[in-house]
């Protein structure tokens, strides 16, 4: 998932388009909307592997598993040439880890189990009105009138989608829905806190890094959690796991970084908000998962809320 970041230009596209030439801006919203696609795309294959019994740890272990040794060449090659890392930073880096992308992907793919990939989508989404909150209640920082409405205005979206789904599912979309907004919650707390190390270690390094921390954690809590024969599962679920840790894993995460280096993080952002309505068409095709007016509706919410969160913190 990837959410807008402070930038010193009042209007992105106004910003982006004087600064960036012409053709690093359309390669860099072709890499924000293909990578939030990708991203997207997750939720998806999650949801086809859990057709074949697998659980949600073991699932995670084999697409952290895979993403790995990419995650360990990214850190490696960023950091060529700069200053090794201190305790301090190796600390950072661990907890920036634990919270970004193992309890944040863990606590995703457990809710995965009890909601529809689109419902999950919506969640994630509002991320960027999560970092707002957390930034005004860990630095003061006071919202302006206009962005509470638009906060107000994306979770009544996401509790119109919701309370959908529960009609039908019970407390098992409470769950879910829980589970999935916990995701979202680490990794706003993951957006907060990484402020200082990014500047330290650069973004790809950090990412690189931070996600190899990640996939330990992930790999750990599969050993320590669950015996050694829950590692047998089907070829399928192999497969799923391959495309997810490449395709929607690592990928993305490469694709977005460029975006952001060609047309700024609010820009990024915004092109970003494909990514629910990609997510409810993949689930649609892929998943049989029902479309109907709440769906579209709360989608429109959300994305409208989240798109002017967005565009007044760029």
């Amino acid at each position: 998932m990837s959410t807008s970041s402070s930038s010193s230009s009042s209007s992105p596209s106004s910003a982006s388009s004087s600064a960036v030439p012409s053709g690093s801006m359309a390669a860099g919203i072709a890499m924000a909307l293909l990578g939030s696609i990708a991203f997207s795309g997750k939720a998806i294959i999650v949801k086809l592997a859990y057709r074949y019994g697998v659980d949600p740890v073991t699932l995670l272990m084999y697409r952290m598993l895979f993403a790995l040794p990419v995650f360990l060449l990214m850190g490696w090659w960023a950091g060529r040439g700069k200053p090794g890392l201190g305790l301090r930073d190796w600390l950072g880096v661990a907890w920036l880890g634990f919270t970004g992308y193992y309890l944040a992907s863990y606590l995703d793919f457990a809710g995965l189990h009890y909601i529809s990939a689109s419902l999950e989508r919506l969640i994630l989404y509002l991320n960027p009105t999560l970092v707002l909150l957390l930034g005004m209640l860990m630095y003061r920082k006071r919202p302006q009138p206009a962005q509470w409405v638009a906060m107000g205005v994306s979770y009544a979206g996401v509790l119109l989608v919701f309370g959908h789904e529960m009609r039908f599912d019970g407390w098992g979309t409470a769950i879910g829905a829980g589970l999935v907004l916990g995701s979202a919650v680490s990794y706003a707390v993951y957006l907060v806190y990484s402020g200082e190390l990014v500047k330290r270690l650069g973004s790809l390094r950090l990412a690189g890094l931070a996600s190899s921390a990640a996939c330990v954690f992930c790999i750990l809590q599969f050993v320590v959690t669950q015996p050694l024969s829950a590692a047998v599962v089907a070829p399928e679920v192999i497969g799923l796991s391959v495309l997810n840790a490449t395709a929607c894993t690592v990928i993305p995460v490469l694709l977005v970084m460029m975006a952001i280096e060609r047309i700024g993080p609010g820009l990024a952002a915004q092109v970003g908000m494909i990514g629910p309505m990609s997510t409810i068409l993949m689930g649609i095709w892929l998943l049989g998962e029902p479309f109907n007016a709440w769906i579209v509706a709360g989608t429109a919410l959300v994305m409208g809320g989240v798109y002017i969160v967005t565009r007044r913190k760029s």
